[in-house]
């Protein structure tokens, strides 16, 4: 992984120690397949008692990690911005090598003969990475809502949904977010405009972040936001304190994901569209292994 340095620069005891406990953290969760963002750092290192949890706090951190990582202290694949990514076309070599591409990407569509339809709802974009890899295992669609969904993605979605049910099925949104006046809010919100659209043939199971897994989990707090027009309700039933989805950790939440679908997948029919997936897949390899017969048998030269 690559440390690369850009500048000398000399770091306080202290802040050397702040950085070798992050390095163990950012390897702890490589080794779990997970990269992390700087705010799910900064708050594994809350949970853990390294450091306070404030915004002066939080600041102050992210510019030891931007110094660290420019001295060549930390490694700069393990920091990421899901927010923020370049998008460019894919290219190949030759016609051989997308067929190569395509026996790695190709997948039918395993829940068409399912009872269920799931989706995966996060509220963050930044968390897109935490899900990704448990919902393509899954072969489950998830979408980040960036807050309250807008008008157009929630009709686009029950358009999706509604196909769903004209096919026997019953869509399912599973949906995280934090646990804060408007984030526990947006659930209802998802709930009352998809059944607007859809009717009661949708299910909605707020799977994160909830008042038990607080209690299970204990994520560092922060104040409640007393701007949000929200916040008597919510300080009510919970009290003046609200917790960030971000701070739960990764395994956790794609353990609460993987979990969940696990109870909703008839395996039966599961394994049987797997079969026939991966005899779709070998197909395509013997192409690519043989692509040169292929061209030939058309008339065509390599």
């Amino acid at each position: 992984m690559p440390k690369i340095a850009y500048i000398n620069k000399g770091f306080h005891a202290k802040s050397l120690q702040q950085i070798e406990i992050a390095n163990a953290i950012i390897a702890e969760y490589q080794a779990q397949g997970f990269d992390l963002t700087l705010r799910q750092l900064y708050y594994q290192m809350v949970a853990r008692g390294y450091i306070e949890n404030s915004l002066r706090s939080y600041k102050n951190f992210g510019s030891l990690l931007d110094d660290a990582r420019l001295a060549g202290m930390v490694d700069w694949n393990a920091i990421v911005d899901r927010t923020r990514n370049v998008r460019a076309n894919s290219h190949w070599e030759t016609p051989a090598d997308i067929i190569e591409s395509a026996h790695y990407s190709y997948r039918i569509d395993l829940w068409r003969r399912q009872p269920y339809r799931p989706e995966v709802w996060i509220e963050k974009d930044a968390l897109t990475g935490v899900i990704g890899g448990v919902c393509a295992t899954y072969d489950v669609p998830y979408f980040a809502c960036r807050g309250y969904t807008s008008q157009s993605e929630m009709w686009a979605a029950a358009q999706r949904m509604l196909r769903h049910v004209r096919n026997g099925q019953t869509p399912i949104v599973l949906h995280l977010g934090d646990h804060d006046p408007s984030g526990i809010d947006m659930t209802r919100d998802i709930i009352d405009r998809l059944k607007l659209f859809v009717g009661d043939d949708i299910q909605l199971s707020r799977l994160a972040l909830n008042w038990e897994q607080i209690e299970q989990f204990n994520p560092p707090p922060n104040p409640a936001k007393l701007t949000d027009s929200r916040v008597d309700n919510y300080i009510a039933l919970f009290g003046e304190s609200s917790w960030e989805l971000d701070a739960l950790d990764p395994a956790t939440i794609s353990g609460l994901i993987s979990g969940t679908l696990d109870k909703l997948i008839d395996r039966t029919k599961w394994e049987k569209a797997e079969k026939r997936q991966m005899i779709d897949k070998a197909m395509l390899s013997r192409v690519k292994n043989n692509w040169g017969e292929v061209v030939e048998f058309l008339g065509g030269e390599l």
